[in-house]
């Protein structure tokens, strides 16, 4: 069986794990752009919080659960990716950070931000979209 077949319960974790998200990047404000423009100019610590304690709760995950587990729990194995630094990391990361600055929009919240009737957040998305595209058509394989 191939680990990556999307199974039943995989489709389930995989729903229940996203709304989970969602609605803890509501609940933390974080699909409020002037909330997230205030973290990025250091006046609001309470999205500081937010974001350290998942980057720590993800770390880990990612570190720890091949170490806890022999495979995961829905099958399949973990995988590790390297990470490489080089000229279209740099010049993703600077416009990525940019448009974060710029509009206070990132893309997990922005998606979180449509359930809750935030249709403005429309606009960010096209933007996503496009620099998504964008990178596809000039990525090298």
């Amino acid at each position: 069986m191939n680990p990556h077949t999307l199974t039943f319960p995989k489709a389930l974790v995989t729903l229940l794990a996203g709304a989970l998200f969602g609605f803890g990047l509501s609940l933390a404000t974080m699909v409020q752009p002037d909330v997230v423009l205030s973290f990025l100019r250091f006046q609001d610590w309470g999205l500081m919080l937010v974001m350290g304690g998942a980057a720590g709760l993800a770390m880990l995950a990612y570190k720890g659960f091949p170490r806890w587990f022999a495979r995961p729990l829905l099958g399949g194995q973990f995988l590790t990716q390297p990470a490489s630094w080089n000229r279209q990391t740099v010049i993703g990361s600077a416009i990525f950070g940019v448009g974060w600055g710029l509009s206070g929009v990132c893309p997990g919240p922005a998606i979180a931000a449509l359930g809750t009737g935030n249709t403005d957040i429309l606009w960010a998305l096209g933007g996503i979209v496009l620099g998504a595209l964008a990178h596809g058509l000039s990525a090298k394989d």
